[in-house]
């Protein structure tokens, strides 16, 4: 690990013996179908309710907020109740951690699947050492049946590092672009080496009207949902795909939010739409 990196690492207890067309949650209240407590490997196992998801991974866990996207953060809410619930996994609450037990994980799911990698951090924050990053890569590299969706609101290290990366082609990676002032993220984004580059737009707090997408391959509407939430207007999505339209790119519409989100639903012009990219899983076995 760097010298400088504030990054706690966190080692599990030993517990043995005991794409067709039809975000960021900020809900914390995980439903019980949603998650179970896994004895024998100690931690938080997800089968995802994210939309556009199957299955989380977190070698990482914690973050620090760095724009307005962050302010009503599920993540940070629901480790500081994994903590209170005694999960050693967020014994750090959600100070950057690292979980280098977590990291040979993929490698058990046998059935190919898309991945959200740390829906409960950034694998690009600042005290996440590079040799850390690498070693997520490595097995992400070596995981070819599954897809491994990333995505990171620190554009810029994401840029200044993507050439160190191997960028195999099960790895998608995106940006959170929540507000117009960050159109930037998705410059950066241009400039790595990823094969599959994705924009999450959630939670939308602004307009997009100088939306370019050149270059993009997916891109995701959601609205903010859990207590506090802000609205989303529809004029809003409707900018983003329209944009995606024009220019061919899959679009999926996650949610409306607000406090009570399924209530709400997922309807966008009177349906679903649920585009993804065109990939193919690869059937080796690693």
């Amino acid at each position: 690990m760097d010298k400088n990196s504030r990054a706690e690492v966190v080692e599990l207890a030993d517990t043995q013996g005991s794409g067709s067309c039809g975000g960021n949650s900020v809900g914390v209240r995980v439903p019980p179908s949603a998650v179970r407590f896994d004895i024998l490997e100690g931690v938080m196992a997800y089968k995802s309710k994210i939309e556009w998801t199957e299955t989380t991974w977190n070698p990482v866990t914690g973050c620090t907020k760095i724009s307005k996207g962050c302010m009503n953060c599920y993540a940070e809410k629901l480790a500081l109740r994994l903590k209170a619930m005694g999960v050693n996994k967020y014994k750090n609450a959600f100070d950057v951690s690292l979980h280098y037990k977590e990291l040979l994980r993929p490698q058990g799911w046998k059935e190919p699947r898309r991945i959200f990698v740390n829906s409960m951090g950034d694998l690009f924050h600042d005290d996440v050492p590079l040799n850390f990053i690498e070693e997520v890569f490595t097995i992400m590299n070596k995981c070819q049946r599954h897809i491994f969706q990333i995505l990171t609101k620190r554009s810029e290290r994401l840029m200044e590092l993507s050439d160190k990366l191997p960028w195999s082609q099960n790895i998608w990676m995106g940006v959170t672009v929540e507000d117009n002032r960050y159109l930037h993220r998705i410059k950066h984004l241009s400039a790595t080496d990823a094969h599959i580059k994705f924009i999450s737009f959630e939670p939308l707090l602004s307009d997009m009207l100088d939306l370019e997408l050149s270059g993009i391959h997916w891109a995701i509407v959601g609205g903010e949902s859990g207590p506090g939430s802000r609205v989303m207007k529809s004029q809003w999505v409707e900018q983003i795909k329209n944009t995606c339209m024009k220019s061919d790119i899959p679009f999926f519409f996650k949610q409306w939010g607000g406090t009570n989100k399924h209530k709400n639903g997922r309807l966008f012009d009177g349906k679903i739409w649920d585009c993804m990219p065109e990939y193919q899983i690869s059937t080796l076995s690693a």
